[in-house]
C-alpha cells in the first residue's frame, strides 16, 4: 500500500488459518520467518534462498534451550570404582535377584573381584575384548562386572545368533577369551572356538585356585573413564555388522542422569533384554550404580503372563519394553503392569492408543518414550506421560537427557526453525567412541560438532525429526522417519543392505530388495524380494532356512518372494509400491498358535 501522499508504504499481509489445526504461536512464527525472507530478499538479493537466515538471535537462543538437556556434574571415575563406592554405601542391600537366588552388594563385589583376577591371570588387560555367551543369570551380571573390573571390554553374544555371526564378531573384536555357562558351554560354536585357541571360561563352575589368587599375584588395574567398556554390534549398511565402541564415561553418564533417582521409581529394574541389545545397559548399570536391584528374568523370551508374574513376585518398579511388546501388553494384558511405577518404551514409533490404555488401567504409572541409537549408549531423549496429560495422535520423543544435546539440522548442517523437519544429530555425554576398527565409518557418522566445544563430535542419526511446541508451550521433538532405508523393527535397527548382501552372495540370486511391510495394521514384517539367476529356480523355503543359518533371527525375512525382475520407477529406482504382498506360505499356515 501507499501513504496519503502516494509514497510506498510497505506491504500488509493477512494470514488466515484453520484454528483447529494450528496454534496461534505457530502462525506467528511462520509470519516472522516470512518477514525475514522478504527483508533478506530486498536487502541482499544475491543471497541464495537456502542461505537466508530464518532464525535470528532469538530463534537461535530458543533452539539452544530446546536442544540442551539439564547440565549436571558428570562422574570422574570408571565403572569399577563407581560400583565399589556403591557397594561400600549399601553393603548388605540386595543387588541382584534371579529366581530364588540373591546377591548382596558385598557378595556381588566379592564374586566379581575373584573372577576379574582370574581373567587377568588368563591374559585380560587394558581394553582387551572378552566375549560373553551367557544366559540371563546372576553369573551374567557378575561376569559383566568382572570384565570391566579387569580393565577389559565385554562383547555380548547371543545364543540365538548363528555360529557364523558369532565367529564374525569374535574375529572383528579379536576376543581371545570367551565366558560361557552350563547352558552354553557345550554348544558346537564354543567347542570350535576352544579348538581354535580361544580360551573358554565357564563361569558356572568354581574358579580354579580362587583363594590363591590374592591381590599381590594379580592386582586389579586402575581403569580410566575414557577406556572401552563394551562393544555392541548393530546391523551394517555395507553388509557387515558394525561394533559400537562405548566407554566407561558413556555408561557412567547414563547412570548418573538425575531422572533415575528423582522419585525412586528405578529401585527394582527388570533385566529381560538380550545382553547384546543396548537396553540391557540401562537394565544393568542404572540400578547397580544407584543402590537398586537388578531383577533377572528367567532365560528365554517373556510373554505378558510371565512379565505379570515377575512384576508381582519381585515388586518390579521399572522396566523397558520395545514399542511392539508395549503395544501387545496394552492390548492384551494391561493388568500385567500392576504395581509398576515407570515403563520405558521405544525402539520404534510408540502408539498413542497403547499409552492411553495403559494409563487408563494404571493412573499411578508413568510411561516414558525413550529414544536413542546404540551410538549414544542407550537413550538420548525421553518424553514422560502420565494420566491426565493431553495425548495427541503421535507420541513425541521429548527432550534431551542430562548433559546431552540434540540438534535438528538441514543438509548444510544448519539449525532449522521450530516446526521445520530436519535430520537429528546427537552430541554430549553418552556419545560412543565410534565403530571398532572402522575409522572410515566412524568419520562418516561421527562429525565435528559446530555447536559444541572445540574437538567435540556429534552423531548423525539418519532419523528425521522436528521441534514442536505443544498447547502448554513446551518444546518437544517429534520423530518423522528416516533419511535412508534403515528399518526399526521390534526394537532392533536393521540395515536392509546387510540382508540383501547375504542373498546376492549366493550363486542362484541375481538381485535382492528387502523392505518392511505392514499389510495389516500393527502386523509389521520383513519381506525379501529376490530375482533368481537365469536358469536357477531356488526354493523360497530353503532360501529362508539358509538365511537363518547365517543371520540373527531379527534379520531373517518373514517371507521370501521370487520375481522375474524388480519393478522400477521411471527414474530407475526401486518401485516399492509395485512390489506384491507375499502370499500366505504353507510354512506359515502350519505354524501352531503360541498361546
Amino acid at each position: 500500500h501507499r501513504t496519503a501522499d502516494g509514497a510506498p508504504g510497505g506491504l500488509t499481509v493477512t494470514i488466515e488459518y484453520a484454528a483447529d489445526l494450528f496454534e496461534p504461536t505457530t502462525i506467528e512464527r511462520l509470519a516472522d520467518q516470512f518477514q525475514r525472507i522478504l527483508r533478506s530478499a530486498a536487502d541482499h538479493p544475491d543471497t541464495p534462498i537456502h542461505d537466508i537466515d530464518l532464525l535470528g538471535a532469538d530463534g537461535r537462543a530458543e533452539l539452544a534451550a530446546l536442544a540442551t538437556g539439564a547440565v549436571h556434574p558428570l562422574p570422574t571415575a570408571a565403572l569399577p570404582k563407581l560400583f565399589a563406592a556403591q557397594a561400600a554405601r549399601t553393603p548388605d542391600a540386595t543387588a541382584v535377584v534371579c529366581g530364588t537366588e540373591t546377591l548382596s552388594y558385598t557378595e556381588l563385589d566379592t564374586a566379581t573381584d575373584l573372577l576379574a583376577r582370574h581373567l587377568i591371570a588368563l591374559g585380560a588387560g587394558a581394553e582387551s575384548r572378552i566375549a560373553l555367551l551367557l544366559q540371563r543369570s546372576t553369573a551374567l551380571v557378575a561376569g559383566t562386572l568382572a570384565v570391566v573390573r579387569a580393565g577389559s571390554a565385554y562383547v555380548p553374544l547371543s545364543e540365538s545368533w548363528p555360529a557364523e555371526r558369532m565367529e564374525l564378531v569374535l574375529a572383528d573384536t579379536g576376543a581371545e577369551l570367551l565366558l560361557v555357562d552350563a547352558a552354553t558351554r557345550d554348544l558346537p560354536f564354543v567347542r570350535d572356538r576352544a579348538a581354535a585357541g580361544v580360551q573358554v571360561v565357564d563361569v558356572s563352575a568354581p574358579l580354579p585356585d580362587a583363594p590363591a589368587r590374592a591381590v599381590p599375584a594379580h592386582p586389579l588395574p586402575a581403569v580410566q573413564p575414557e577406556r572401552l567398556a563394551y562393544v555392541m554390534y548393530t546391523s551394517g549398511s555395507t553388509g557387515t555388522p558394525k561394533g559400537v565402541a562405548v566407554t566407561h564415561a558413556d555408561v557412567a553418564a547414563l547412570a548418573a542422569d538425575h531422572w533415575w533417582r528423582r522419585d525412586g521409581h528405578h529401585r527394582r529394574v527388570l533385566f529381560h533384554s538380550p545382553h547384546a541389545f543396548d537396553a540391557a545397559t540401562y537394565e544393568l548399570w542404572v540400578p547397580l550404580l544407584s543402590g537398586g536391584q537388578v531383577v533377572v528374568a528367567p532365560a528365554g523370551e517373556l510373554d505378558a503372563e510371565r512379565i505379570g508374574r515377575l512384576v508381582a513376585e519381585h515388586r518390579i518398579t521399572a522396566l523397558w519394553l520395545t514399542a511392539g511388546l508395549f503395544r501387545l501388553l496394552a492390548e492384551d494384558a494391561p493388568q500385567s503392569l500392576a504395581g509398576v511405577r515407570e515403563v520405558l518404551t521405544g525402539g520404534d514409533v510408540v502408539p498413542a492408543a497403547a499409552v492411553r490404555r495403559v494409563l487408563d488401567a494404571h493412573p499411578e504409572l508413568r510411561v516414558v518414550d525413550g529414544y536413542g541409537p546404540t551410538e549414544t549408549t542407550v537413550f538420548a531423549t525421553r518424553h514422560p506421560m502420565a494420566a491426565g496429560d493431553g495425548l495427541g495422535t503421535t507420541v513425541p520423543i521429548g527432550r534431551p537427557l542430562d548433559n546431552m544435546r540434540v540438534q535438528v539440522l538441514d543438509a548444510g548442517l544448519r539449525q532449522v526453525p521450530v516446526g521445520v523437519p530436519g535430520e537429528l544429530f546427537i552430541a554430549g555425554a553418552g556419545l560412543a567412541r565410534g565403530y571398532l576398527g572402522r575409522p572410515g565409518a566412524t568419520a562418516e557418522r561421527f562429525l565435528p560438532d559446530p555447536f559444541g566445544a572445540p574437538g567435540s563430535r556429534m552423531y548423525r542419526t539418519g532419523d528425521l525429526g522436528r521441534w514442536h511446541h505443544d498447547r502448554q508451550g513446551e518444546g518437544r521433538l517429534e520423530f518423522l522417519g528416516r533419511t535412508d532405508d534403515q528399518i526399526k523393527l521390534r526394537g532392533f535397527r536393521i540395515e536392509p543392505a546387510e540382508i540383501e548382501a547375504h542373498f546376492t552372495g549366493r550363486s542362484d540370486i541375481a538381485q535382492a530388495a528387502v523392505l518392511l511391510r505392514e499389510d495389516r495394521p500393527g502386523d509389521q514384517r520383513l519381506v525379501a524380494y529376490l530375482v533368481p539367476t537365469a536358469g536357477d529356480t531356488p526354493d523360497p523355503v530353503e532360501l529362508r532356512a539358509a538365511a537363518a543359518l547365517r543371520l540373527p533371527s531379527y534379520l531373517v525375512p518373514s517371507a521370501v518372494v521370487l520375481l522375474d525382475t524388480l519393478p522400477l520407477t521411471p527414474n530407475g529406482k526401486l518401485d516399492r509400491r509395485a512390489l506384491p504382498a507375499p502370499a500366505a506360505s504353507t510354512s506359515d499356515a502350519a505354524r501352531a498358535p503360541r498361546t
